[in-house]
């Protein structure tokens, strides 16, 4: 895959570029102006996300929940998305492609989740095809649902924005099946992904 993240500067960058530009994504875009400005901070989720048995399938058609799609000992990173995004969501899916690729043949140690924001546009076929954009592993999941269940994903982790273009670039993580689940707010490089689920404490803290 072509190295499209390199640092967060760049990454930034990349997002005030796509900010400037006529998009239609009015939310989106002053979501990533506000980021371009400010870097990613990192805080301990409070109150911890209830991750319920709320009804998923996955890209492939597989039947899934939102508890089996994080349920697992190895480190795992949530976002929010939807397929039809050419503002936040194509640079957080490329930092997320960026960290599979440089995670090389330790990247089935650390699972990635990307929920869709707007099920209705974003069927099995489409979030097939997006992954296949992003080269996307086996451990990296694209899951959609019902507009009720991808209401009840996002306000899970606080990500409910009520409109798929007001939603705010985050990623979510957990280290292990006993840690807490830790917010890394702001658009994000993989670099910096890759230090805040290896816990280096090089990622500032708001």
């Amino acid at each position: 895959m072509r190295r499209v993240v390199m640092t967060c500067a760049a990454l930034l960058g990349s997002a005030l570029a796509f900010a400037q530009a006529p998009s239609g994504h009015e939310g989106h875009e002053g979501h990533m102006a506000a980021a371009a400005a400010k870097p990613s901070t990192m805080r301990v989720m409070s109150p911890q996300p209830v991750v319920g048995d709320v009804p998923l399938v996955d890209h492939q058609g597989r039947a899934t929940s939102l508890r089996q799609a994080v349920d697992t000992d190895v480190p795992v990173l949530v976002n929010f998305i939807f397929t039809s995004c050419t503002t936040v969501c194509p640079i957080m899916s490329t930092a997320f492609a960026q960290l599979h690729e440089d995670l090389g043949e330790k990247r089935d140690r650390v699972r990635l989740v990307s929920i869709s924001i707007d099920p209705e546009t974003d069927t099995v076929e489409a979030l097939r095809a997006y992954g296949v954009r992003f080269r996307a592993g086996a451990s990296w999941q694209f899951l959609t649902g019902t507009a009720v269940a991808s209401e009840a994903a996002q306000r899970a982790f606080g990500a409910y924005r009520g409109d798929k273009n007001n939603h705010a670039p985050a990623t979510y993580l957990r280290r292990t099946r006993d840690s807490p689940w830790e917010a890394l707010e702001g658009l994000s490089s993989a670099e910096m992904l890759l230090r805040a689920y290896r816990g280096d404490g090089a990622v500032p803290r708001s």
